[in-house]
């Protein structure tokens, strides 16, 4: 596919050519472990073991590199498997990032707990702050400033170009954790970043039925050490999980502006709700970063963020008492989903400087009738 063909058409047909043996228009899925070799390393095509490489991740993987205007994707098992690989690419005892000091939860786990026990260390900064990212990068010991934009759950919204000049003026990476936008609302590659990651698990999925991760770079160079690690570590994604990220992604345009019609009602409700202290959501004027958003990316998304007024039991029985909104942790896909980050997706942030709100509540708005899902927020407040 082009880079000029539009959006909707690489999502349906990048790395998805009919088969060539029957014609079959969606790809099939490739339930093997191994290949028959043309005599001793000839591979057929290039396949020899399904770690790898296998058929249906290989479209996945060029699927995603076309979506998101990279030259290579990478399929892995999670979100978090992605991260890890990566990290062992790049970093080494000593290495430093900068990360967000709101970040994902598991995600700053996996810097606390499992890489800094390995000499890789990792500081928090505002990354809405340029000076203090500046001022927290270490010459030749930085490897990377880690983005999430907008954050979760939070919403910051970080300047990709600017961290990107910053960070290559000291002669690290950014990595943009696009999961909260999706390639459909965003593009990170194009505004200066060298890796895009995502849980594919969220909205390139977009149905709660698969686990998934995957990068996507540009560089070439950096590729094919990515390449060595997804092979040498092995946590890839199987075939079917790709088959049904592939089936996911053909339906991202639309699925996505409807999550962004919803969560835009969703967020004016609950700005003008009596029982709701502050609504997040970057589309709110109110939002410090509105315009930054309007810039880098297509619409604002699908999740909201609201804190309740009467504090963290009230906020607690908000999330019991909704009815389409389903409690429960993840995002992303077509149905609504209600949680309380301080004791389900953040917990494992608590007593950091990462903590969040007690008395915050996240939504990840479906694409169900958006007056249901008013109604349901307006009886669980009420």
């Amino acid at each position: 596919m082009s880079d000029t063909t539009g959006f909707s058409t690489r999502a349906i047909h990048a790395g998805q050519q009919p088969d060539p043996t029957t014609g079959a228009v969606v790809p099939p899925i490739y339930a093997t472990s191994t290949y028959a070799q043309d005599g001793v390393g000839g591979l057929r095509n290039g396949y020899e073991y399904s770690r790898s490489a296998n058929p249906t991740r290989t479209a996945l993987e060029e699927c995603l590199a076309s979506l998101e205007g990279g030259s290579r994707g990478f399929a892995f098992a999670s979100g978090l498997a992605a991260e890890d690989t990566l990290l062992r690419t790049i970093c080494r005892p000593g290495s430093h990032l900068v990360i967000p000091n709101d970040a994902y939860g598991g995600t700053f786990r996996l810097f606390a707990k499992v890489h800094a026990r390995w000499g890789v260390q990792a500081t928090p900064v505002p990354l809405t702050d340029l000076a203090a990212v500046e001022a927290a990068l270490r010459p030749g010991e930085t490897t990377a400033i880690w983005v999430e934009t907008p954050t979760n759950p939070l919403l910051a919204v970080a300047d990709i170009a600017a961290l990107a000049a910053i960070a290559h003026d000291a002669g690290a990476l950014v990595i943009v954790d696009n999961t909260f936008a999706s390639p459909y609302l965003q593009q990170p590659l194009a505004l200066g970043a060298d890796v895009v990651m995502h849980s594919t698990t969220k909205y390139c999925g977009g149905h709660s039925d698969v686990v998934g991760g995957a990068l996507v770079v540009d560089d070439p160079d950096l590729a094919e050490k990515v390449a060595f690690h997804q092979n040498a570590i092995g946590a890839v994604a199987g075939p079917f999980d790709c088959w049904l990220v592939l089936r996911g992604l053909k339906t991202l345009a639309v699925r996505m502006d409807r999550h962004c019609d919803n969560a835009e009602r969703v967020a004016a409700f609950l700005s003008d709700h009596a029982g709701v202290s502050e609504t997040i959501y970057p589309g709110l004027d109110s939002h410090p970063g509105r315009e930054l958003a309007a810039r880098q990316m297509r619409r604002f998304g699908g999740m909201v963020s609201f804190r309740v007024a009467a504090g963290e039991q009230h906020a607690l029985d908000v999330c019991a008492r909704t009815r389409v909104f389903t409690l429960g942790e993840s995002l992303g896909g077509v149905e609504s989903l209600i949680e309380h980050p301080g004791r389900m997706t953040h917990a494992s942030v608590a007593g950091t400087e990462l903590e969040v709100p007690a008395d915050l509540v996240r939504l990840s708005v479906g694409i169900e009738d958006v007056e249901d899902l008013l109604a349901d927020l307006g009886q669980a407040l009420d």
